[in-house]
């Protein structure tokens, strides 16, 4: 479990090809507190760690990733060079700082508006349509694994739906939300409580 609260900014620094893709990520963290086995939420993929060394301030950490956790994720996203948002595993009596966060990507977005509103950013992102009916005004969402607000939803004729968000100027300094554009995807996850509600719901029909 995971809250969408990003703790550091990580970068990918290799890749090798084996029957799944190990992958290391180099990121500011400790690594005396990072426990092989343990889960780790990797621009909203939930990662199990491998392997871990480094110094504390500067650790790297591997990861196996499946075909199935590429195909499901953002296209291109696990190549050198990569900034991914990290967030450890929520531990017993952490503050829920966020939402509820599995980890399971449910689908790829893409920006489709970046613009200044203030100090702070509005994004707006173009969701599928198997995921507009789980979008909800002031209803939560993680994007590229930060917990977020949607502010605002407007479904198109297509069955997509354009919702926006308010990326403060905190939020884009210790994320990698701060330098979307236009045109970029974004990995996706519901809230957990919208996917259980959509469930009661059908089966009450």
């Amino acid at each position: 479990m995971f809250t969408g609260i990003v703790t550091a900014i990580g970068t990918i620094s290799s890749i090798e090809k084996r029957g799944d893709t190990r992958v290391r990520i180099n990121a500011p963290l400790d690594p005396a507190r990072i426990d092989i086995g343990a889960s780790i939420a990797c621009s909203g993929v939930c990662l199990t760690v491998v392997d871990r060394g480094g110094s504390a301030g500067d650790a790297w950490f591997d990861v196996d990733v499946s075909g199935e956790t590429i195909s499901r994720s953002v296209f291109g996203m696990w190549k050198e060079g990569r900034q991914i948002n990290i967030e450890p595993s929520l531990r017993v009596g952490d503050e829920l700082g966020g939402h509820i966060v599995t980890g399971h990507v449910d689908a790829v977005g893409e920006v489709v508006i970046t613009k200044q509103d203030g100090d702070s950013w509005r994004v707006v992102i173009r969701a599928l349509p198997n995921m507009a009916p789980y979008i909800a005004e002031k209803g939560s969402i993680t994007v590229d694994g930060v917990s977020l607000t949607v502010n605002d939803v407007r479904d198109q004729p297509d069955r997509t739906c354009d919702f926006a968000l308010n990326i403060i100027p905190h939020t884009g300094e210790v994320t990698t939300l701060g330098s979307l554009k236009e045109g970029d995807q974004v990995n996706l996850e519901i809230d957990v409580l919208a996917r259980y509600l959509k469930r009661m719901q059908g089966l009450a029909l």
